[in-house]
């Protein structure tokens, strides 16, 4: 037998509520399909546990600037790790509580725990179970860590983040592989909570970084921390008991390994063969990503399984979107935001709108900051980093920036909500700057970036009177 609904969605993290938010607003008949557990990757094993992590990480490591401050004592204090690892998971099922109750907790039979696959483009298969939907289907499925086969055999000596905050205790020692915004915000903290780290990563570039001054200063940073040697691929190999972690001349015997090298969609138990589209070398099938529509099939994907902007407010306005045309009399495109891209280490990585690879040289103005001299950062012993503004040289649009700093966080979303406006750095720096704060770093910059545009402002600071 068969269970007609309008729409099916196979997901229900982030990208699969936030379409079902739009979907349930044109009709009652609907479902979501859900395989693993509920909870969403951000809550559960992502976002909220990892800042948890590094809150404590960071609040233990201010000791060492104690002394400065006349704050005495600070050599006697130590971290109970058990304790501080209970901690992070508790505030972990806090955020995976809330996000139960206010979505799966009160459904009843539109909610189906299982493995969904395409029989035709409208008919699923769960268990057994089969599943028309009339209008369309919604593909989000999320992302799951990539573990090289072989390093299967090492059991639980390699983690990812799936199971690090599982972790009653931490080991001596760890090789972190792969320094993208994961890798680097977890090695930074395990490091600070006490474990010996050493990161490895193929790239040259450590936090998903593409401005190459920004990322020297990173490296640079991070690597008074704990050592990083980039540049060629890590092997692993098992040996007296531990794992050695190998990159060319680099090597480290390590207690486990944190494999942090990405992660992979979760499209193999869909069966998209049977949809009749082309599928690329991941399995992935074209799709439009300012409608999500795949082809002109009534099928949208959304959210981390697109391997696009895996972001947690990216995948919920990915699902929003789809979820509109999912219900949609005619599928609508619409205007995807400003990139922004966080990496909460200490300090701060953070990207802004085009990326400086994206631009080009001839035509592109760039305005630098550096923290060091920064009065605020200063006081708060943050004063590390660098700011870097990218404009349109011939009248001074934003662009995009690129910075690892105090504050960037908040920085970035200054910068991001400028470029979405379509700012220029005129525009921007007649908005106030109060002193002594974090923001006068972004008001350098556009100082420096001012003078290197084509046009030219005599007064820049203000706005004459109508």
């Amino acid at each position: 037998m068969e269970r007609n609904v309008d729409v099916a969605i196979i997901g229900a993290g982030t990208a699969g509520l936030s379409a079902l938010s739009r979907v349930r607003r044109h009709t009652d008949n609907w479902v979501l399909i859900n395989g693993g557990e509920l909870g969403t990757t951000c809550a559960r094993v992502g976002c909220m546990p990892s800042k948890a992590a590094i809150q404590v990480a960071e609040d233990f490591h201010r000791r060492h600037i104690f002394d400065r401050h006349g704050i005495e004592g600070a050599s006697g204090l130590s971290m109970a790790v058990a304790d501080a690892m209970e901690h992070v998971r508790d505030m972990r099922d806090v955020f995976v509580d809330k996000v139960l109750s206010s979505s799966t907790d009160e459904m009843g039979d539109e909610l189906i725990e299982g493995y969904a696959r395409f029989i035709e483009p409208n008919l699923l298969e769960v268990d057994g179970q089969r599943i028309r939907a009339a209008k369309a289907v919604i593909i989000a499925t999320g992302s799951r860590p990539i573990v090289p086969d072989a390093w299967h055999a090492f059991g639980d000596r390699v983690m990812t983040t799936d199971d690090l905050f599982e972790q009653e205790n931490l080991p001596e020692s760890i090789a972190v592989i792969g320094l993208g915004v994961i890798g680097l915000e977890m090695g930074q903290s395990l490091h600070r909570m006490g474990v010996e780290v050493t990161g490895f990563d193929a790239l040259e570039t450590i936090g998903g970084l593409h401005d190459p001054a920004v990322n020297t200063a990173a490296v640079g940073l991070f690597g008074k921390e704990f050592p990083i040697h980039l540049g060629q691929a890590a092997e692993v190999t098992e040996e007296d008991g531990k794992l050695r972690v190998t990159a060319g001349e680099h090597s480290v015997l390590v207690d486990k390994v944190l494999a942090a090298m990405g992660r992979t969609p979760n499209l193999d138990r869909l069966g998209l063969e049977a949809l009749g589209v082309q599928l690329d070398a991941r399995g992935m099938p074209e799709y439009d990503p300012h409608t999500m529509q795949v082809g002109q099939l009534p099928i949208f994907i959304a959210g981390d399984v697109t391997a696009d902007r895996p972001i947690l407010h990216e995948a919920g306005h990915a699902g929003r979107i789809a979820g509109y045309n999912a219900v949609a009399d005619k599928v609508q495109a619409f205007k995807r935001k400003t990139p922004l891209v966080i990496t909460f280490c200490d300090p701060n990585i953070a990207m802004v709108g085009a990326r400086l690879d994206e631009l080009d040289p001839e035509t592109t103005a760039i305005g630098e900051m550096n923290f060091g001299p920064l009065g605020r950062a200063l006081i708060m012993g943050k004063n590390r980093g660098v700011l870097r503004i990218y404009a349109d040289r011939a009248d001074g649009r934003l662009r995009g920036a690129a910075m690892v700093g105090p504050k960037g966080e908040n920085l970035a979303h200054l910068l991001a909500w400028c470029i979405e406006a379509g700012f220029s750095v005129f525009d921007v720096l007649k908005m106030p700057f109060y002193h002594p704060t974090i923001e006068e770093g972004v008001q350098g910059a556009l100082y420096d970036l001012r003078g290197k545009v084509d046009l030219k402002v005599d007064f820049p600071e203000v706005e004459l009177m109508e």
